[in-house]
């Protein structure tokens, strides 16, 4: 007889085997990291179930079970390991093991040998992850099988970890996407993070089988891999349990019960881990603290009965929605504050609903909205007003604090913190797609830990020793927690440790303050996660100044949206916002439809509410809702599309020749389609990027942390092949142009070689004949001269001096797009200069015209009557000057001149977009906003990957403009 236990990030289990290898116990819990307890209990539990296990030989296994085995002398057996055994005594053959867990996903590759893929320290796509998912969608776990297999289209959602998944699906649910569609987007985001993540390029494929709690329970999410991987896997009976029968099958020695049970329960950790000081010394120092934040409140009055003038202002924040009603004074008559639970709609609803029953004749003069579900509440309502979440944070901040310096909003899952200068929004600060240092990170760990989030946060007022987590993501976060607690460390110590987390996580993480000075001396704090008496006495620790949080902090928005009513409406009128009647016939109806009407084929999540009321969600343009097709005459990205779709294919008599239409080559198709064209091939590009393009080279990507663009390559190069080209010309290139901007001309490293990635992880390359050879395009007197050499190698009939010819025509060609580019650029200036418009310089690299890459954002912000132009059309207005960096990249280069133009011009204002996972951009952006801020301009940063977040983008653009018409 064998035992065999497995101490899982969030579950034990254990088995007993016979001596046949057949299992004749099991137990699966979950230990709230209340690990030593449980192992206690369940050897305890074991002995009275069956008889002899005393004799048993026992092993222990486990990603958070090594310290314990050692201390109380139970043989440990590496995890993989134990896996392994399992799979090839139980299932022969297996050639592939995809095991994922609590917080632990892995990929094993039996065949030829073992290797290993593990997730970091990133709990993106495990068990815990569909746990968050779960309690924001409001169902229950084990419902999220049947839900995801109701459903009808699916979405693109971050898996990366649970706080990102947060803001792509918060949006959905606020538009009214139907929770069956959300759960299958779920289950596949999952799939995705672990073939892209952990495969890295090999390939999956063989006899797969499926292990781990997600796995086993959830028959949809094996579909989805079986559907990814074009396979049929194999979930095995007690795939729960194949770690612990593992460790069983490994098992040597037996164990003394009562000594080890004995040695478990008094296991205590080395007592050595970071601290910080206190937060409050004693209850003195706590009640002086609450008498000083007291003194900031809204006096509060009776709505029943209530005869003057009153005013709504709602937020339909990422994960709560807030409403309150005010009178002439700014004075509350009722408040609510509720989680959204994936229904917004319903929810406002229930709020107005209230206000009627309370007092049926109210007279309502105006009403606003605000928050990430500002849009279909202002349609479903009839709101007055939508304002933007910014200007409606500053505008109930200015009412506690006139002179006011600086606010920071910290909300569910969104940090927003605004400088103010003279008055008015100087600089805005928004969390990109991470919410550590967010109330939901708080949470994540209180639900973990087993308490609510109140009692979890007064848990550290007094903690002796807070632990010092640093600033760190939620899940890289989870590995810091258990040593602290494996170290010794209380709960008070850790809840403690927390709260000072969120709050260096705002200030160096999001603002990337260099000091707390630098923000100002006068504070307000707002949003829900303040009225944590812990973060804010760690904010002000941190801060070195005292600030004003107002009894309200957690209905700030809504507030603000209130007194924003109030101030358009000047206190005349009546309110267009939904009557008691209204409400009594209110319908609320969802469909989803492809739109259909460009190439884009949106998916549509269409609201609609009765009388001919329609909220349209999803849609990149407002093509669906105008029925017209968008104005592009101002927007230099979507000229530069239709300049490269203009290179048509020429037939060749030396046959078809396919360049993939990724990273550079959005920018240096013209040269060589030129070229190559008086070759005489007959050149074509891949399609421009799409979500299915994507993944068709998705399992050769060898690295998860490239840059979103760099990803795509693997499916423009695999669409190549399926398209039947015999020869993919994809060449490495050190440098680009010499456009004199910079210290130097080169491509990053990813541009200049990638195709030596592709070769040496796409397979299917050797299908046909792969060009990948080095050029020196930056050099035209050398160029034909290489170019021959090179090419001659592949294509032997070719001669110098039609390579001569073909270049100096290349040449040519490359300086007329440039001229086309630059010339409609200089046009698109004149005009929006004629017309009194605004103009928006989209800053970043030649590929983020790419309608994948980009997400449509060009469509979006033109759709605020601004013009776009690029970067390389107005860098060539600035002569080479001094940065702080060394600029040595053409691209970068053209950014920084680009952002010194636009402090010379008041009708210009530069975005920039960046790309996740570029590591130089890290640079770049610190430079640009630099250059940008000295001479008083605001800097806005959209970070963009193969996630859609639009709702953040519109939040960002609408605070820009909305603080320019301050200005």
């Amino acid at each position: 007889m064998k035992l065999g236990l497995d101490i899982g990030s969030t579950t034990i289990k254990c088995v007993v085997l016979d001596d046949e290898n057949k299992l004749i116990y099991s137990t699966y819990e979950r230990h709230y990291s209340r690990i030593t307890e449980k192992i206690a209990e369940i050897l305890a539990l074991v002995r009275t179930k069956i008889d002899g296990v005393e004799n048993a030989a026992v092993a222990l296994s486990g990603s958070a079970g090594m310290g314990v085995a050692e201390s109380v002398g139970i043989d440990f057996i590496q995890e993989v390991y134990a896996t392994r055994v399992a799979a090839n005594t139980f299932i022969p053959g297996t050639d592939v093991v995809i095991e994922l867990g609590g917080e632990d996903a892995k990929i094993l590759f039996l065949t030829n040998g073992l290797e290993v893929r593990m997730n970091g320290t990133c709990a993106g796509g495990t068990g815990a992850f569909i746990d968050q998912m779960a309690t924001l969608l409001n169902v229950k776990l084990e419902d999220m099988d049947e839900l995801a297999k109701q459903h009808e289209k699916t979405y693109t959602i971050a898996s990366r970890c649970g706080v990102f998944a947060k803001t792509d699906i918060q949006p959905l649910l606020n538009q009214g996407a139907r929770k069956s569609d959300i759960a299958e987007s779920i289950f596949n985001a999952v799939v995705s993070q672990t073939v892209a993540g952990l495969a890295q390029g090999r390939e999956i494929e063989g006899q797969i089988v499926y292990l781990g709690g997600p796995l086993t329970f959830m028959s949809e999410l094996r579909n989805c891999f079986d559907r990814t991987l074009g396979t049929k896997g194999i979930c095995p009976e007690n795939s729960l349990y194949y770690v612990a029968s593992g460790a069983a099958l490994c098992a040597e020695k037996t164990i003394d019960f009562d000594k080890v049970i004995e040695k478990v329960k008094n296991y205590r950790g080395s007592g050595n881990f970071a601290f910080n000081q206190p937060l409050f010394n004693n209850e003195e120092e706590y009640r002086k603290f609450c008498d000083r934040h007291a003194r900031a409140d809204v006096k509060q009055k009776e709505l029943k009965g209530y005869k003057g003038k009153a005013y709504i202002g709602m937020d339909a924040g990422s994960t709560t929605v807030k409403g309150v009603v005010l009178n002439d004074d700014g004075e509350l008559l009722y408040s609510k504050y509720l989680p959204s639970k994936g229904s917004p709609v319903e929810i406002m609803k229930g709020f107005l609903d209230e206000i009627y029953e309370i007092n049926p004749e109210i007279n309502v003069v105006s009403s606003a909205v605000t928050g990430y579900g500002e849009d279909i509440i202002k349609n479903a309502f009839a709101v007055d007003y939508g304002v933007v979440e910014t200007i409606a944070h500053f505008t109930a901040a200015k009412y506690f604090m006139p002179d006011v310096e600086f606010i920071i909003d910290i909300g569910g899952q969104d940090i927003k913190c605004f400088k103010i200068h003279n008055g008015a929004i100087d600089n805005i600060f928004l969390n990109e797609a991470c919410s550590s240092g967010c109330g939901s990170f708080l949470q994540t760990f209180a639900n973990a830990l087993g308490y609510e989030i109140a009692d979890f946060a007064k848990l550290g007022l007094f903690a002796k020793r807070p632990v010092d987590l640093g600033s760190r993501c939620t899940v890289f976060m989870n590995s810091s927690v258990k040593q602290a607690q494996k170290d010794g460390a209380t709960i008070e110590d850790i809840s403690a440790g927390l709260s000072l987390s969120v709050v260096k996580n705002a200030l160096y993480k999001v603002i990337r303050a260099s000091s707390p000075d630098e923000l100002g001396r006068r504070v307000v704090v707002q949003g829900g996660t303040f009225l944590n008496d812990a973060v804010l006495r760690a904010f002000e620790q941190e801060m070195g100044v005292e600030v004003v949080r107002p009894n309200i902090a957690g209905l700030m928005g809504a507030y603000g949206a209130a007194l924003y009513a109030k101030k358009k409406s000047k206190g005349v009128g009546k309110s267009t916002i939904t009557d008691k009647k209204g409400l009594d016939e209110f319908v609320h109806e969802i469909k989803v439809a492809n739109c259909g009407m460009c190439n884009n084929n949106c998916r549509l999540t269409i609201n609609s509410f009765g009388k001919g009321r329609k909220f349209i969600a999803g849609n990149r343009c407002e093509r669906p809702i105008t029925k017209k097709a968008p104005a592009n005459d101002m927007n230099m990205y979507a000229y530069k599309l239709n300049l490269i779709d203009s290179y048509k294919p020429v037939e060749g008599l030396r046959g078809k020749l396919g360049i993939p239409m990724a990273l550079n080559m959005y920018e240096l198709y013209p040269f060589w389609y030129r070229f190559f064209t008086e070759l005489k091939f007959e050149v074509f590009h891949s399609p421009y990027s799409t979500r299915k393009l994507y993944q068709r080279g998705q399992q050769t990507i060898p690295s998860d942390t490239v840059c979103f663009p760099a990803k795509l390559v693997h499916g423009h190069i695999q669409t190549l092949i399926d398209m039947g080209a015999e020869t993919i010309f994809y060449p490495c290139l050190s440098y680009n142009f010499d456009e004199h901007l910079g210290d130097n001309h080169y491509n990053c490293p990813v541009v200049a070689y990638y195709p030596e990635v592709i070769k040496n992880n796409m397979k299917d390359i050797r299908k046909v004949h792969f060009i990948k050879e080095y050029f020196g395009i930056h050099r035209p007197n050398d160029f034909p001269k290489k170019a021959y050499e090179r090419l001659s190698f592949h294509f032997p009939d070719i001669t110098l001096n039609e390579i001569r010819n073909a270049a100096k025509l290349a040449y040519q060609e490359q300086e007329n797009y440039r001229k086309k580019v630059i010339d409609k650029g200089n046009e698109i200036i004149a005009k929006a200069e004629k017309e009194g418009k605004k103009i928006f310089v989209l800053a970043g690299r030649p590929y983020h015209i790419d309608p994948e890459i980009n997400h449509g954002i060009d469509r979006l912000i033109s759709g605020f009557d601004v013009a776009i132009v690029s970067e390389d059309v107005i860098s060539p207005r600035v002569e080479h000057f001094r940065t702080h960096v060394l600029n040595q990249w053409t691209y970068h280069a053209r950014l920084y001149a680009a952002a010194k133009y636009v402090t010379t011009r008041k009708d210009m204002e530069l975005v920039q977009l960046v790309s996740f996972g570029c590591g130089v951009d890290a640079i770049t952006t610190d430079e640009v906003r630099e250059i940008l801020e000295s001479k008083n301009k605001i800097y806005t940063q959209i970070k963009i990957d193969e996630i859609t977040n639009l709702g953040a983008v519109k939040i960002r653009i609408r605070s820009l403009l909305a603080a320019l018409e301050n200005d």
